[in-house]
């Protein structure tokens, strides 16, 4: 019966988890630094992978044709208050930019949209700050979702910028709790306005945490009572006409713009296009430096884990010379002792992946609630999670292991 065969195999791993048990705490002390390193590569594996489908899930709802006219893209927020030189000489974006868009015989819908931040009010009960939008009645053609209560914006009420709101399901839970909130008057950010419709996002939907959508207003009411930050929270989404492609779209607003900006061909263009590839390619470039910065620090978990394993190794060699005399001397050979304590060590390993893996994603899963953010179980990273704990096993058990299988029957069964 050699080393690896099935059958030597599995008495190898239960030899394996007596000595492991029979060494409790010194064991539970190696497996440690595997269980953190797994875990935190599962917990982040987790979130990013949440976050992206949700991401993912959004950009399906609003549609891959969507894309966005912006001021300035950036993958960073810029100070409105003392933007760079090349932010600062871009006009800001205006109804007009939108309605010249929504003219072009490529496009099907573009409005001006702008965000904002604020509390909802209503008889003492108060949220924490929602996003407040300020848009349309196309608002659900780009976000999805469905109006469960009321009704949406009449064009009167869009032009005029009346003090009317769509509340968003949730945010109508905690305010209003039983009561209908149709036709209620509400104070949004301090300022009353009368609720005319429930939304209900779409399942999918990814918002930042701490500013889920939470009321949807006219623009011209949120531009006129509300401050907006025009550099970072004004856009204008596009949807082409169907049978018009993304580029033509694009190519036909960015002539539009240019020449109502009175842009010169060798002048840059004075904003930006962004598509939804752009915005999840931004997205994985962030998560990705996030992510790799998270498994160098697990690789550094992961290596004094399996520092830990040597060692505790070499101690289980020592303590069991006569063991090892005592099986050469029945017939064992170097193979088969070699592979008893290189299984041995990847047992030891191989549990610990086991329960990183586990707590990672009850960590991951918990952050996940908590950010209100679907997401399954990332089946790669948990088969190469327990694969790498079980491959630092083998790696840093083979030195025990290699001097195990070395030793002299003589000398060893001398050994007290």
């Amino acid at each position: 019966m050699r080393g690896w065969h099935p059958r030597a195999l599995r008495h190898n791993i239960g030899i394996a988890l007596s000595a492991i048990v029979g060494a409790r705490l010194r064991s539970a002390l190696t497996v440690l630094g595997v269980v953190i390193g797994v875990a935190t590569v599962m917990t982040m594996a987790s979130i990013v992978q949440g976050i992206r489908d949700q991401i993912v899930n959004t950009i399906e709802v609003a549609g891959p044709s969507t894309f966005y006219v912006l001021k300035i893209f950036s993958q960073t927020p810029i100070n409105p208050e003392n933007p760079p030189e090349y932010v600062r000489v871009r006009p800001d974006l205006t109804e007009a930019d939108a309605e010249r868009i929504r003219r072009l015989p490529e496009v099907s819908y573009a409005a001006l949209w702008g965000q904002t931040l604020a509390r909802v009010e209503f008889e003492g009960t108060r949220t924490q700050g929602v996003a407040v939008f300020g848009a349309d009645e196309g608002f659900p053609v780009v976000q999805g979702g469905e109006l469960v209560q009321g009704r949406w914006f009449l064009r009167n009420e869009i032009t005029s910028g009346a003090p009317v709101v769509v509340l968003q399901e949730n945010v109508v839970d905690r305010a209003f709790g039983e009561v209908t909130p149709l036709g209620k008057w509400i104070r949004l950010g301090g300022r009353p306005v009368q609720v005319i419709g429930v939304w209900q996002e779409p399942g999918n939907i990814f918002a930042p945490p701490g500013q889920e959508t939470g009321a949807i207003v006219p623009f011209r009411y949120l531009e006129r009572s509300f401050r907006i930050d025009k550099t970072n929270a004004l856009w204008i989404p596009v949807k082409p006409r169907e049978a018009v492609s993304v580029a033509d779209a694009q190519e036909a607003v960015t002539i539009e713009l240019r020449a109502s900006r009175g842009l010169r061909p060798a002048n840059r263009n004075t904003f930006d296009l962004v598509t939804q590839d752009q915005i999840l390619d931004t997205f994985n470039n962030v998560t990705g430096v996030f992510f790799l910065v998270m498994l160098v620090l697990s690789g550094v978990a992961l290596m004094v884990g399996g520092i830990g394993v040597m060692a505790i190794m070499m101690v289980s060699v020592t303590s069991r010379t006569r063991e090892i005399g005592l099986r050469k001397a029945v017939g064992a050979t170097r193979r088969d002792i070699l592979s008893q304590f290189l299984v041995e060590a990847a047992t030891l390993t191989g549990i610990g992946g086991v329960l990183g893996v586990l707590v990672g994603l009850a960590a991951g899963w918990a952050l996940t609630t908590l950010l209100d953010v679907d997401t399954g179980v990332p089946f790669l990273y948990t088969a190469i999670a327990v694969a790498v704990s079980v491959g630092i096993g083998i790696l840093f058990g083979m030195v025990p292991a290699r001097r195990a299988a070395g030793m002299d029957p003589v000398e060893a069964l001398r050994h007290e």
